[in-house]
């Protein structure tokens, strides 16, 4: 009867070690990296004022992103994510390179922006704006009053 006790005992231990065991690989966050920034040595091969877009993208690779209203700049972007159980990933680090390039076509500057740079931009809106301009629904139906034809009641016309 003891015998049969202790063993009860150690598969009940051994449970509660794997399961711990189990719920401690599960909760541990992963590192994700994605995008590309170019190194400092290959950054070091673009001349401002002498570099065009064909020569950058020729040393540093093949941009994440270009300008989206006109090609004033390309931009190179890497983050990291931190992916922790079952919560959303969130965002831990960014960095953006930013080539830009004058009317001529020539690198212009090169600038660095990091995490804390950034802001929320809003590419798309799914919202649909009413054209009324916070009118009230009574006076948008006093609004209408003198504006009512007899002949779209009586289909004269």
């Amino acid at each position: 009867m003891r015998n049969k006790a202790q063993t009860t005992a150690k598969v009940i231990r051994r449970a509660i070690v794997a399961t711990a065991l189990v719920g401690a690989i599960a909760c541990t966050p992963i590192i994700r990296n994605h995008g590309y920034i170019p190194l400092q040595d290959e950054l070091a091969q673009v001349t401002v004022g002498v570099d065009t877009v064909e020569t950058v993208i020729a040393a540093l690779g093949q941009p994440t992103a270009g300008g989206l209203l006109d090609d004033t700049g390309i931009y190179y972007v890497a983050s990291k994510f931190r992916h922790f159980g079952a919560l959303a990933p969130k965002e831990i680090e960014r960095e953006i390179l930013a080539v830009r390039f004058d009317a001529a076509g020539l690198v212009s500057n090169i600038e660095r922006y990091g995490l804390q740079d950034g802001q929320v931009v809003v590419l798309s809106r799914r919202v649909t704006d009413s054209n009324l301009g916070g009118l009230t629904f009574i006076r948008q139906l006093f609004g209408n009053i003198g504006q009512v034809n007899a002949a779209d009641f009586f289909g004269e016309g």
